[in-house]
């Protein structure tokens, strides 16, 4: 048997940034989002089923999250973060370390190999609320590196490649249970129908757009995003429902939900609010029965309620927590309004976000 050689520190090299970014910080932001479908865009559920087509619909949302580029000692890297939990890390770029709670971070800045920087990260979506602010500031990191990887002579990064990086880091550093929607809602923004094409040639999705400028506008005005002041964590959450799809438990009630997030993206292309909210009402009934766990009682209220006023309401992502969002006819979505502000008022940390559908995605 060989024997195995000792890593030297010297081994691992690192362009400084330090003197680029002294000229001048570099900032990137990206959106976050709300979705009907999601977990679908997991491999685990999608490349043995590609027969039924699977999809994901997601909106993006004007909660941006900001990451900062700026200078610090060579061959350190630094994390400092406003709203966004753990205060701040710093440690040499050969000792950078992969795990919580900066760790998907550190993984960008090593696979650029840069040193010599600080990362500030600002979130403007409540930490750890579903709205997949993780993944939105990993696509904001991403471009912020890839410009400074421009400013120091390398080759610009187009959109999908920002995309499959982001995502491949996050699904490899979680251990395979991370879907590409939120990324993917991130890099361009709007409001998409998103075809899993895992294990094809060619890109692992399709995008089709459902709603232009003006659809954005309509939908803004007939939607709600309220966060239930309850942090979540959907690591544990997406490894139960994988798994009890892998052993057959829930894979009928999967395949359900993917026929009515498909009525969902077609309500939605037409503009169609009522029958959006009425595929929304669908999907969480099929929800209860597959994914009980992503439902507490303060959004198994809010959603309840929802429903008792003509609209259709989902949570966010995992769920267990986090953010509710809501669709239904213009004055439908009024009354809510009025509604959830009376059962928030006594929730901690809990409210109506202030929020639009974000039409660029990724900036600059």
């Amino acid at each position: 048997m060989i024997p195995e050689m000792p890593l030297k520190k010297s081994a691992l090299h690192a362009a400084s940034a330090t003197v680029a970014l002294q000229e001048a910080p570099l900032e990137a932001s990206a959106p976050c989002r709300v979705d009907s479908g999601g977990t679908w865009d997991i491999k685990a559920l999608s490349l043995p089923l590609a027969a039924v087509l699977p999809v994901t619909v997601n909106v993006a949302l004007d909660l941006r999250t900001r990451v900062r580029l700026l200078p610090c000692e060579e061959g350190w890297v630094r994390i400092s973060s406003k709203g966004f939990g753990s205060g701040g890390r710093a440690f040499r770029f050969e000792e950078l370390p992969f795990g919580p709670p900066f760790g998907l971070f550190f993984a960008a800045v090593a696979r650029f190999g840069f040193s010599g920087l600080e990362i500030h990260i600002e979130s403007g979506s409540p930490v750890r609320s579903a709205l997949g602010g993780s993944s939105t500031a990993l696509t904001a990191l991403i471009r912020a590196l890839s410009l400074l990887r421009e400013r120091l002579g390398g080759k610009k990064m187009p959109p999908r490649e920002i995309l499959a990086l982001g995502y491949q880091l996050e699904d490899g550093i979680s251990g395979g249970f991370c879907g590409m929607q939120d990324q993917a809602a991130a890099v361009y923004g709007g409001v998409h129908l998103w075809h899993w094409q895992y294990g094809r040639p060619g890109p692992p999705y399709a995008r089709e757009r459902l709603l232009d400028a003006g659809g954005c506008r309509e939908l803004t005005q007939r939607m709600l995003v309220a966060h239930s002041g309850l942090e979540h964590d959907s690591g544990s959450v997406n490894r139960g429902w994988v798994l009890d799809f892998l052993s057959c438990k829930t894979r009928e009630g999967w395949v359900e939900a993917n026929r009515v997030v498909r009525d969902f993206a077609e309500a939605l292309k037409n503009r169609n609010w009522k029958g959006a909210a009425s595929a929304m009402k669908r999907e969480m009934a099929v929800r209860r029965k597959i994914t009980p766990g992503a439902l507490v009682p303060e959004t198994r209220e809010l959603i309840y309620a929802a429903e008792e006023a003509g609209c259709g309401a989902r949570f966010t992502g995992a769920g267990a927590g986090g953010a509710v969002w809501a669709l239904g006819p213009l004055d439908h979505i009024q009354d809510l309004r009025r509604g959830w502000e009376k059962i928030l008022s006594p929730f901690p940390g809990g409210g109506i976000l202030d929020c639009q559908v974000d039409t660029k995605g990724v900036l600059p």
